[in-house]
C-alpha cells in the first residue's frame, strides 16, 4: 500500500465516521490508526451503534490523540435501547472525548426493529443531542420522509447525514435543515452517479467525508474490508467530482469537521 506522493502538499484528513469499535477492527486498533496516519488521516470519529461499541468508542478515544467518540444506538439495535440504556447514554455523552450523538435514525430496509421502536429511539437521541448541544449523526435508509420530518420537528440544526446515498433534492432538503452531508465509499461506486450529483449541489462548508469502516470500502478496494486510511480514496474521487484539488477538499472537510465536532473555526 503506497502512501501519499511525497512531492505533494501534505494536508491532514478527518474520517468523521468509522467503526474501529467493530469486532472486525477492534482487535488491532493501533495498527489501523497507524496506517491511517501514513495517508495523513490524522483524526477520526469512532462511532458507536450499541452498548458494547459505545464503551469501546470511549476506550479508543481516551487512548489515542486525535480520535473522538460518538455514542448512540443504530436503528437495527434499537430493540436494546431501553430506558436504562438511554439513561446510561445520557451520562456517557458528558465525557469530554464525546463529540456527537449517534449513529441514530431510521432504517426501513433491514427492518430488524419495528418502525415505532426505531422512531421512539430516534426521538430520544435527538432530545439528548439537543440538550447536550452536540451534533447528531443520522443513519437513513429507505426512510427519507420520516427522518426529515423528525429532524425538522426536533428543532435540531446541527448534525450529519451519514454515508449519504440519496438524491440531490434530498440532500438540499437536509442542508436546508442545517445538516452536513457526509460522503463515504459509495460516492466512488460506478453506479452511484446520483450520489455524485448530490455532492455537486451541497455547499462546500457542509461537506464531510467518512469511511464507515469496516463497511463500504471505496474503489479500488470495493468488496473488501474498509479502514480509516481509505478515506483518502473517497477524497480523491470526490475532489474529481467537484473539480477541485484534493488538497483543498481535504482541508475543507477537516475544517468543517473541526467546526461541527470540536467547535473550532
Amino acid at each position: 500500500m503506497a502512501i501519499y506522493n511525497s512531492n505533494k502538499k501534505l494536508v491532514d484528513g478527518y474520517d468523521t465516521h468509522t467503526h474501529l469499535n467493530d469486532d472486525q477492527l477492534f482487535h488491532d486498533v493501533p495498527a489501523y490508526i497507524g496506517r491511517a496516519h501514513e495517508f495523513r488521516i490524522m483524526e477520526m470519529n469512532i462511532v458507536g451503534f450499541d452498548a458494547q461499541s459505545n464503551q469501546r468508542a470511549l476506550q479508543i478515544a481516551e487512548a489515542h490523540e486525535g480520535v473522538y467518540a460518538v455514542l448512540g444506538f443504530q436503528p437495527e439495535d434499537t430493540n436494546d435501547f431501553s430506558d436504562a440504556a438511554a439513561q446510561t447514554l445520557g451520562e456517557q455523552i458528558k465525557n469530554p472525548n464525546v463529540v456527537g450523538v449517534g449513529e441514530t435514525g431510521l432504517d426501513y430496509y433491514w427492518d430488524t426493529a419495528s418502525h415505532d421502536v426505531q422512531k421512539a429511539a430516534f426521538e430520544k437521541h435527538l432530545a439528548l443531542a439537543k440538550a447536550a448541544d452536540l451534533p447528531v449523526i443520522i443513519h437513513n435508509r429507505d426512510a427519507f420522509s420520516d427522518v426529515y420530518d423528525m429532524i425538522k420537528q426536533s428543532g435540531i440544526t446541527k448534525g450529519v447525514m451519514h454515508s449519504f446515498s440519496g438524491t440531490p433534492e434530498q440532500a438540499q432538503k437536509f442542508v436546508d435543515l442545517g445538516m452536513h452531508i457526509s460522503f463515504s465509499g459509495v460516492a466512488t461506486f460506478k453506479k452511484a452517479q446520483e450520489v455524485r450529483d448530490a455532492a455537486k449541489i451541497v455547499p462546500l462548508d457542509c461537506i464531510l467525508v467518512e469511511t464507515d469502516a469496516p463497511y463500504l470500502a471505496p474503489v479500488p478496494y470495493r468488496g473488501k474490508q474498509n479502514e480509516p486510511a481509505f478515506v483518502k480514496f473517497v477524497l480523491d474521487s470526490l475532489a474529481e467530482t467537484l473539480d477541485i484539488p484534493v488538497e483543498k477538499l481535504t482541508d475543507i472537510t477537516r475544517t468543517n469537521g473541526h467546526r461541527l465536532f470540536l467547535n473550532h473555526e
